[in-house]
């Protein structure tokens, strides 16, 4: 159950670049949660897939050298999902359809890829911990940094920081 979990359902074998391909098989499960519950039911979710996430990631990883194998990719879920927040909040409070933000969906996903690779400040921080709290904060935190860029983004695009 925990290699399921961890890997998405396979998912994470997926070659190249499986982290990648976490975010993706996350854009597509995101939509399908705010269109059944809206972003209730995203946070919602969030916080249960981020609870079994860092079991299945502690299960996967104890004993092991490799406190983060590429095949986890749970924490590409959560992370990506986070960086949809400001999106799902603004389509159901607004009542309207999110994929018509559709840019806001690219700049979350390659937002959220940038911050994850590349790992400044507080995520290569979280990611040193060389555990597995450690394997779900580091994308936490990049979701939340894709999740203000997003937010940045959209107050360009609608004029509010011109």
């Amino acid at each position: 159950m925990a290699r399921l979990i961890a890997t998405v359902g396979g998912v994470g074998y997926l070659r190249p670049a499986p982290g990648t391909w976490g975010s993706a098989v996350a854009l597509p499960m995101a939509w399908l949660l705010h269109v059944l519950g809206g972003f209730p039911l995203l946070v919602i979710a969030l916080i249960a897939t981020f609870a079994k996430g860092w079991w299945a990631t502690k299960e996967m990883t104890d004993g092991q050298s490799d406190h983060d194998p590429s095949e986890i990719v749970i924490d590409e879920v959560v992370g990506q999902w986070i960086a949809l927040l400001p999106l799902s909040y603004a389509a159901w409070h607004r009542g309207l359809d999110i994929l018509a933000m559709w840019p806001g969906w690219i700049a979350a996903f390659v937002l959220f890829r940038l911050f994850d690779i590349w790992k400044p400040l507080w995520i290569g921080k979280a990611d040193r911990r060389g555990d597995a709290l450690g394997v779900m904060l580091d994308d936490v935190i990049a979701g939340v940094f894709a999740a203000i860029g997003v937010l940045a983004l959209a107050a360009f695009a609608h004029g509010v920081l011109m």
